[in-house]
């Protein structure tokens, strides 16, 4: 089965052709980084024009790359939710028109599942049920994935998202956007011991989380130092501020594959390319005997690849939508039916 999927719900334009949900025969996408990096992050009405001028030529250079015809697309997939509504809009309305000229099935995909099935595409054996790590700039929770199309957040964020908060300290460091890349590049040389970071303590679910505190903390230590004259080590700010997240969430999911029993861990999102995430996850799971899927860097960011393998999922749990699909800036991941 061969699917038109795609994504539009930030600052990537992506249009991608999927075959059975885990193999790529094109990817195409077309990045904003450039345009929105002088504004030092993502400005959504310029992000929705940029959406309009590249979806239709991006959609024939995928069929082109692919070397399919439109005759030849089974099904079109789309991220509809959760992200920025006016570029989701963009994405939807496009994959609607497109469903209804060429006659064919309309899937529409939740983004966070789509990052989920990044993994099919990375480790075509893999299947559920597994344990998955979700970190990006929106959203950080622990997916119990009990089937493809059927899943349970067992632990998520109580407030900012993990790649939230590396966005906004590389920030305040005066870092180029995307803020996330150029810290953890930068932590790479640092001394995480120079500057300690607090570690919040919830009570509740302890599987839950919780980032502002942190930010906050590394936000102040920026300004009383710059206050008093001084000069932030930049390297050791970071390189500190990393293991501070890493410190939040390798412990909480150790206990979720405890509390599952799964010997599966799948990571999925943007913040799962940090090289000090991947290196720290690696070695608990190596310590546990936990098998570890760690999407490529390729995958961790918006593609719409990723929404072509799990489109093929929710086509053959005849998850489908008709011509009145909307847009939704959120949507719950769990119980997820139209």
């Amino acid at each position: 089965m061969l699917i038109l999927s795609v994504e539009s719900s930030c600052d990537e334009t992506a249009v991608a052709v999927v075959k059975d949900g885990r193999e790529v025969l094109c990817d195409c996408i077309a990045s904003q980084v450039e345009l929105h990096r002088i504004y030092g992050g993502v400005v959504p009405e310029i992000a929705s024009r940029k959406h309009i001028e590249a979806i239709y030529g991006l959609a024939d250079q995928a069929l082109a790359k692919a070397n399919v015809t439109r005759e030849d697309i089974d099904a079109i997939a789309v991220t509809y939710a959760p992200g920025l509504i006016g570029a989701l809009l963009v994405g939807v309305n496009f994959a609607k028109a497109a469903a209804l000229a060429l006659d064919k099935p309309l899937i529409p995909v939740h983004h966070i599942r789509g990052h989920i099935a990044a993994n099919y595409i990375a480790y075509p054996d893999l299947k559920p049920p597994f344990l998955c790590l979700v970190v990006s700039g929106g959203h950080t929770m622990l997916v119990d994935v009990k089937d493809y199309t059927e899943m349970e957040i067992l632990g998520s964020t109580r407030d900012d998202a993990a790649g939230e908060c590396f966005d906004k300290v590389a920030r305040m460091l005066n870092m180029p956007y995307p803020g996330g890349a150029a810290l953890d590049k930068a932590a790479k040389s640092g001394d995480e011991e120079r500057y300690p970071l607090p570690s919040p303590k919830l009570s509740g679910n302890p599987l839950d989380m919780s980032f502002s505190g942190l930010k906050t903390a590394a936000v102040n230590l920026i300004h009383n130092t710059r206050q008093k004259g001084e000069e932030v080590a930049v390297s050791d700010l970071c390189a500190g501020f990393s293991k501070a997240v890493s410190r939040m969430l390798i412990p909480r999911t150790m206990m979720a594959l405890d509390q599952t029993g799964y010997r599966t861990l799948a990571v999925a999102g943007g913040v799962a390319a940090n090289s000090r995430i991947r290196a720290d996850l690696t070695r608990e799971c190596e310590k546990r005997g936990v098998r570890l899927c760690l999407p490529p860097l390729s995958l961790c960011g918006d593609n719409a690849a990723m929404i072509g393998a799990q489109g093929y999922y929710e086509y053959l749990s005849g998850n489908l939508a008709d011509q009145t699909l909307n847009a939704y800036a959120t949507k719950t991941l769990e119980g997820e039916r139209l």
